[in-house]
């Protein structure tokens, strides 16, 4: 563990020390309850990939999720580690037969699925679950939430050999449902620990002379300048005309919803984690499942309808031991609900205000993937080489099956595009693109 954690750049917080000792050193399962933005997603991957067999091609360790960006998220962590351990993540949105031939290629010993999904492969027998022992259920309160009871259920039944489950969840669970199989159980509980996400947030108001809010959403966005920012709308109309609206205004932005398809939802979270779009604009669909790392400030466009969506909300800024901001939007029959129990300033906009800012990236399309056996090597040599950046122009890169997306300095875009037009990857024509 202490190698992942030097390659990591990362010291483990008393949470994830506690979740370790838990998960090594008896056979109980474990629950795990700490807020959103403490880093559980390593408690559990730190101690569970060190138990898996890298000499075997079988999945040894299925984790449940609600939703495909935290199977990717999840999946790309376990990359990040280089443990060894080979990972898939699986989820509805794609044909299950490519998945399967995915499966059968890369032989995962670890697997992230929605539990529709990974029902399906276990019904069609795409991967022999006689070997599973390790069964994780991520952001638990979400997939009961969300209706995934049943489904999880089956998944349960379809897995015979578990001898270890990992529950994990950002709130307090009333009761955990007899289905899960929960035995001999440890539980890791930091819902009320001291230095919460909470206490590194800034809270802030701004008050607007009207109902419409577009405008001083507008001032607030100027000043807040190229900062990492997510703005909350509780409808997906709401957010379009938001988006419009900013987009007009020569601002960077990503829209994200669940009436987006799915290569369109993941190009949106994409652009905004590598740095394309410094504002994301999203339902409170944007506030469970994501892990964008260095998120500086949330803000309400319309106030949270529950106290979950608050806490979910502002979950994605302050990660681990970063600091954030938050700001509500009030038009003039609007109050901070009396549930944020917090100290609230008023947010004092300047006289002056800054000019429309430019995202510190972009983004490029590149028409080859993994199944062209192309590698980030290949990305970096072939952009350095014919596009004549630097090493530091690039950021991100992400390969998939199909395709690559890659992060470049904002100012390089139109140098890049020009001087690799026509020219060839590994021997291959491609096209390279601006992603927008």
């Amino acid at each position: 563990m202490n190698e992942i954690l030097k390659r990591l750049k990362i010291k483990l917080n008393s949470m994830q020390e506690a979740a370790s000792a838990a998960i090594n050193g008896n056979q109980k399962d474990v629950v795990i309850l700490s807020p959103t933005g403490t880093g559980k997603t390593l408690a559990y991957l730190l101690p569970l990939v060190q138990t898996l067999r890298t000499d075997s091609d079988a999945v040894q360790a299925v984790v449940l999720v609600p939703s495909r960006e935290l199977a990717q998220q999840s999946a790309e962590v376990v990359k990040t580690m280089k443990a060894g351990v080979r990972t898939m993540s699986l989820y509805g949105g794609r044909p299950t037969m490519d998945e399967h031939r995915a499966l059968r290629d890369e032989k995962p010993q670890i697997v992230f699925a929605t539990p529709g999904r990974l029902n399906d492969h276990l019904d069609k027998q795409n991967f022999f679950a006689g070997v599973v022992k390790w069964l994780v259920i991520d952001e638990f309160d979400k997939c009961l939430e969300m209706g995934f009871q049943r489904e999880m259920e089956d998944v349960i039944t379809k897995l015979p050999s578990v001898e270890r489950r990992i529950l994990l969840s950002a709130t307090e669970l009333d009761s955990i449902p007899r289905f899960v199989r929960l035995t001999n159980v440890k539980k890791i509980d930091y819902t009320a620990s001291t230095n919460q996400p909470q206490d590194r947030i800034e809270y802030f108001t701004l008050k607007s002379p009207t109902k419409d809010k577009l405008d001083m959403l507008y001032q607030l966005l100027l000043c807040l300048g190229d900062a990492s920012s997510i703005v909350f709308l509780n409808y997906r109309d709401a957010v379009k005309r938001v988006a419009d609206f900013l987009k007009e205004r020569g601002f960077g932005i990503s829209v994200y919803h669940g009436g987006l398809d799915q290569k369109a939802r993941e190009a949106a979270i994409y652009r905004f984690a590598n740095g394309s779009a410094n504002i994301l604009i999203s339902t409170n669909l944007g506030s469970r499942g994501l892990d964008i790392p260095n998120v500086e400030n949330i803000i309400h466009y319309h106030l949270p309808e529950t106290v979950e969506d608050y806490t979910h909300r502002i979950g994605r800024t302050a990660r681990w031991d970063k600091a954030g901001a938050t700001f509500f939007l009030l038009s003039p029959e609007e109050r901070i609900p009396e549930s944020i129990q917090r100290r609230v300033e008023a947010y004092a906009l300047p006289e002056a205000l800054p000019a429309v800012p430019s995202p510190r990236m972009a983004t490029l399309y590149i028409g080859k993937g993994k199944k062209d056996k192309l590698s980030k090597g290949d990305i970096v040599g072939f952009l350095c080489k014919k596009g004549e950046l630097k090493a530091n122009d690039i950021g991100r890169i992400d390969i998939t099956e199909r395709f690559t997306y890659v992060a470049i300095a904002r100012r390089k875009v139109q140098q890049v595009l020009r001087l690799t037009k026509g020219e060839k990857i590994k021997g291959l024509n491609t096209l390279v693109e601006e992603l927008k």
